[in-house]
């Protein structure tokens, strides 16, 4: 632990100078790294989770830090990387040109000029992507434990890709209420809905696709998992409330789901997979989901069986229209439960 968390008080309030969970770790010291990436380029519903990474680290401060599970989890050191004002710009700019084409629904194959514009906003998307790809190697290069904040769903890609190079053979856990394997949902290449496709047809090292609590799928997404051949399993939320309703506890159904992880896995939590009470703004809410104790014992679970957790990102927190901090406030949560498990994951591993 280094002079300045040695100093600090975790049971005092947060001062208005400090940074995330209101700590001080500059980046040498933190073993976490958050990297926050407010896109959301392709947003196809509800806007604003570009707000998501600067509401949560607001709402992070109220957040005490003695977990009961993970204990002293701010003790390893959590810092969180200001946000990149090339990606604000690449955000301003993609939003803008995309937006027509969303309302629109797409674009007629013959129009040269929506062409144009598409092709730009998927090479924005893709820019962005190569941004996180480099900033993630960067900081997995020095051992850190990366995480990404959305933004949306689109954001994480590159880091997944970079750990994914570092640990072949790696699973993914993907919670969410959306399949997001649409292939170029509305023409984008990087579409927020085409995250898992990108991730299971262009990181070949990924070697499973965990989905729980899915609850909006489309028939090319259904047909894409039954093509998969096990590589991607799918948990849809209906299946698992149902087999609650019939008697069976949240421990033999979560053992079940993390018995198709493989050792190394990374966690890619959209919050929409949470009851829309827990993230009534985010941008495509659906009815159902897991309550946030159950996500969180998934989780831990993960942990408590042996497993590591490699990474991790969390997406599509936006604030209210009227500065309502309820979805920041149970993101900075979910997050913190996130971290605290990753480096009990990486204890018990032996890492």
């Amino acid at each position: 632990m280094s002079m300045t968390q040695k100093s600090f008080d975790p049971n005092a309030g947060a001062i208005p100078s400090s940074g995330i969970y209101g700590l001080s770790c500059t980046l040498d010291e933190s073993k976490v790294v958050l990297l926050p990436v407010p896109v959301e380029i392709t947003t196809s519903y509800g806007e604003g989770t570009a707000l998501g990474p600067a509401a949560i680290l607001q709402a992070s401060k109220q957040v005490d830090l003695f977990d009961v599970s993970a204990g002293r989890v701010y003790e390893a050191g959590i810092h969180m990387m200001p946000e990149s004002r090339r990606i604000q710009r690449l955000n301003r700019e993609g939003r803008r040109l995309a937006r027509p084409i969303i309302r629109r629904g797409g674009i007629d194959e013959g129009s040269t000029k929506w062409k144009r514009i598409l092709g730009r906003v998927n090479a924005i998307s893709s820019e962005v992507n190569e941004w996180v790809y480099a900033a993630a190697t960067r900081l997995i290069s020095k051992d850190k434990v990366v995480g990404v904040v959305g933004g949306d769903h689109s954001a994480p890609f590159g880091l997944m890709r970079a750990y994914a190079e570092r640990s072949p053979g790696l699973g993914v856990l993907h919670f969410d209420a959306h399949c997001d394997l649409r292939i170029a949902y509305e023409g984008f290449t990087w579409s927020h809905a085409s995250i898992m496709y990108n991730v299971v047809s262009r990181i070949p090292q990924i070697k499973k696709l965990v989905q729980v609590g899915i609850r909006d799928f489309c028939e090319q997404e259904m047909e894409i998992v039954q093509k998969s051949r096990g590589r991607i399993l799918l948990y849809c939320d209906e299946d698992l409330q149902w087999q609650k309703f019939k008697g069976r506890s949240w421990k033999s159904i979560v053992t079940g789901i993390i018995a198709g992880l493989p050792r190394n896995v990374y966690v890619s939590f959209d919050i929409d997979g949470l009851n829309p009470s827990l993230c009534p703004h985010t941008g495509t809410p659906v009815p159902g989901g897991l309550s946030f104790e159950e996500a969180v014992y998934i989780i831990a679970a993960v942990s408590k069986s042996g497993r590591r957790i490699v990474g991790f990102d969390l997406n599509e927190v936006a604030p209210g229209p009227e500065g309502d901090e309820w979805d920041a406030n149970v993101g900075a949560r979910l997050l913190y439960k996130m971290i605290g498990h990753t480096l009990l994951s990486q204890k018990n591993s032996g890492k």
